[in-house]
């Protein structure tokens, strides 16, 4: 036993410090097999692990919300009203639009019938 360690302790001696630098990939994810497959880059922002509680009442009782599972219901419904009003917005311009060509339209109509009169003979006919 006196031997291993006087081995141990002199090899040890010997070695040197290294340092070496990581050259692996930050994301060990292959986000292109996910991004082939429809799955979210993070695998942990969507699903039952984050979207279920974590626990149920035998009773039936509703569970309370988590911080983090109130706080993506929050951005959920603000980003849900945003669409709301942003379809609401392109309805609008739709309509706007449509209303100004019918308009652009009618005026070129009428300058073109009050342009096109008949003359001479044609006038002395109606």
């Amino acid at each position: 036993m006196l031997k291993i360690t006087k081995i141990c302790l002199a090899s040890s001696a010997t070695i040197t410090a290294q340092r070496s630098i990581a050259l692996t990939a930050t994301r060990a994810i292959d986000q292109k097999w996910r991004a082939a497959k429809g799955l979210p880059e993070n695998p942990n922002a969507f699903g039952p692990l984050t979207n279920l509680p974590d626990y149920t009442y035998l009773d039936g009782r509703p569970t309370p919300l988590g911080a983090n599972q109130k706080r993506r219901l929050l951005k959920q419904q603000e980003i849900a009203s945003r669409i709301v009003e942003l379809s609401g917005e392109l309805e609008f311009a739709k309509q706007r639009h449509q209303r100004l060509k019918e308009t652009a339209e009618s005026e070129k109509q009428r300058l073109i019938r009050s342009k096109l009169k008949p003359k001479g003979h044609l006038l002395l006919k109606k």
